[in-house]
């Protein structure tokens, strides 16, 4: 049977730079139970490191979590890609990381920390997550289905960091799984703004990066189960499966 699950795929940990150290594993979770939230992914600037985490976090409670990442394109555009699997985001992260050029600078853009679901730190990260990594957006969608995850253009309506602030456009045929837009225009307005996008889905997310955010901007989603299977077939308007617009 079909329900309606409250999703917020867009959330950072302590490990993206510009997130406050607040953001934890085990205080996300706690959060998002607060505000009734029912799956979240959990994408952090280029890694991954902290999502094993808020998985272990969650257990035993009623929240499903998908480890995902916000990777930044050579173009400084920034993807969504969220898996079903911990190895799958590994793979990702590999990837990636291999990509990367650059160590942090905490004083610049913040401190990267590695916590576990205890609220112990585990480690710094000491790469440049804020950079970009060197691979382009066809290649990054064709690495995240290859990797049996989904493709999301994040805060597509963001003038900075977009597929569009930084393409213009995007193209019909270009394998997006979803389009996400900030809280700021919302899913009506998106529609009314971007008619040329009308065969993708839309979602709305928090993209929190305090505590406070989490959960303000959610997408409800009608699925059976919270499956990354699920989430497909309702981003591609399968089988009943479909995001709740209104």
């Amino acid at each position: 049977m079909l329900k309606a699950f409250n999703c917020d795929f867009h959330i950072h940990t302590c490990l993206s730079p510009c997130a406050e150290l607040d953001m934890h594993p085990r205080a996300i979770v706690e959060k998002a139970l607060e505000v009734k939230l029912d799956i979240i992914a959990i994408c952090d600037h280029n890694s991954s490191e902290n999502a094993p985490y808020v998985i272990k976090a969650a257990q035993g409670k009623n929240l499903k979590v998908f480890p995902g990442i916000e990777i930044t394109t050579s173009e400084e555009a920034h993807i969504i890609a969220i898996f079903d699997s911990l190895s799958d985001q590994a793979r990702m992260q590999k990837l990636i990381y291999e990509r990367l050029i650059g160590i942090n600078d905490e004083d610049r853009f913040g401190v990267q920390a590695v916590v576990n679901e205890k609220g112990e730190v585990e480690g710094i990260n000491e790469k440049l997550l804020i950079g970009a990594a060197n691979i382009s957006l066809n290649d990054l969608l064709s690495r995240v289905h290859e990797y049996n995850g989904i493709a999301i253009a994040a805060h597509i309506d963001r003038e900075s960091f977009s597929v569009l602030s930084q393409l213009g456009f995007i193209d019909k045929g270009t394998p997006f799984d979803a389009l996400e837009v900030t809280s700021m225009m919302g899913i009506g307005q998106a529609r009314i703004e971007y008619p040329e996008l009308e065969d993708y889905s839309f979602i709305t997310s928090s993209d929190a990066h305090y505590l406070k955010d989490i959960g303000t901007a959610l997408t409800k989603i009608m699925i059976e189960e919270p499956t990354l299977a699920e989430l497909k077939m309702a981003f591609a308007r399968q089988n009943g499966r479909r995001i709740l617009e209104q």
